[in-house]
């Protein structure tokens, strides 16, 4: 019998429609980060808010806190950029059922090396007791944070045509969404055996993103959408950006996945269309690019691959 994501708890339909709902009242939310006019200025502030969902599980179960904090934050930061919004600072939310100081301090210490990494000034938090609520040994988290932008030089996908490329900038592990289904395939005893990938931290991709975008964005926008593979994947993070009438087509032979997705997809026996919409496959982070920009960028990221290109259709993604 497959396993599905659905099947294991996690319904990305009822999320999406959710989100169509909320759209009818509030039609400027569903980015991947918000913008807010700094009235007077030249400026948007953007914000985004996530968390590290089900992966905190694994932290439970190994006993292992000191890098969670790190997903926290590149979830965050990760959206900013998407937007191209530099980021400026962080706040956290920690909730539990008996607050252990030994286990928030590791939390908060891999908090502080993902706001290091990314740019990011922690400026304040929250922890909140609520026995009842939470197990004893068991916490959730919650991060927000904020970037800033130009006025009329954040990026929208507005721009996306047909022609453009899609290059993907490669993870390093599963990042910080999926863990229902990994947790559903997987038995306790292996998710010891791979607790070193799937403990690993998100990768940050802000410096070489905004690197990238002062580079080639500075006189034109040559990279023209960014999206961050993250719950729904590539099926639902990609199409977030595309124009009506645009289609963005991924080509899945086109870099090597990872071994840990392989065996995540075999044992549970995950039908294609769903592994591709939940897991990020060894891609972490997608440009849409001009195609005569498409050289120069992947010599810049050094390690970005093709992985598709965008043509005239209903929009949406297909995976061939």
């Amino acid at each position: 019998m497959s396993t599905t994501y659905k099947s294991a708890g996690v319904n990305i339909d009822a999320g999406n429609e959710l989100v169509k709902r909320l759209k009818k009242k509030l039609p400027k939310i569903g980015g991947f980060g918000a913008l807010f006019p700094i009235n007077g200025t030249k400026y948007n502030l953007v914000s985004s808010t996530d968390g590290v969902g089900t992966k905190l599980k694994i932290a439970f179960l190994l006993n292992k806190h000191d890098t969670v904090g790190v997903d926290l934050v590149a979830m965050n930061a990760n959206d900013l950029i998407c937007v191209g919004a530099k980021p400026l600072f962080f706040l956290d939310y920690f909730a539990c059922g008996k607050l252990s100081v030994d286990q928030a301090e590791q939390v908060i210490k891999g908090i502080v090396k993902g706001c290091v990494l990314s740019g990011l000034s922690l400026i304040g938090g929250e922890t909140a007791e609520m026995p009842g609520l939470y197990k004893n040994d068991e916490y959730d988290l919650a991060g927000f944070s904020v970037g800033i932008i130009e006025k009329g030089k954040q990026i929208n996908g507005k721009k996306i045509k047909s022609g453009d490329v899609v290059i993907g900038l490669p993870s390093n592990g599963l990042h910080s969404n999926g863990y229902s289904l990994i947790r559903k395939v997987f038995s306790d005893a292996e998710l010891r055996r791979y607790s070193k990938q799937l403990l690993a931290p998100t990768k940050i991709y802000v410096k070489e993103v905004l690197a990238a975008l002062s580079k080639f964005n500075s006189n034109k926008q040559n990279i023209v959408g960014i999206a961050h593979i993250t719950g729904g994947s590539f099926y639902d993070k990609i199409e977030r950006i595309l124009p009506e009438n645009t289609r963005a087509v991924i080509k899945k032979k086109s870099w090597k996945v990872p071994k840990i997705f392989k065996l995540v997809q075999k044992k549970g026996k995950v039908p294609s269309d769903d592994i591709y919409r939940t897991l990020n496959m060894g891609i972490g982070m997608v440009l849409i690019v001009r195609s005569n920009a498409v050289l120069r960028v992947k010599k810049f990221f050094k390690s970005a691959k093709t992985i598709g290109y965008i043509k005239k259709g209903n929009r949406g993604v297909e995976i061939i």
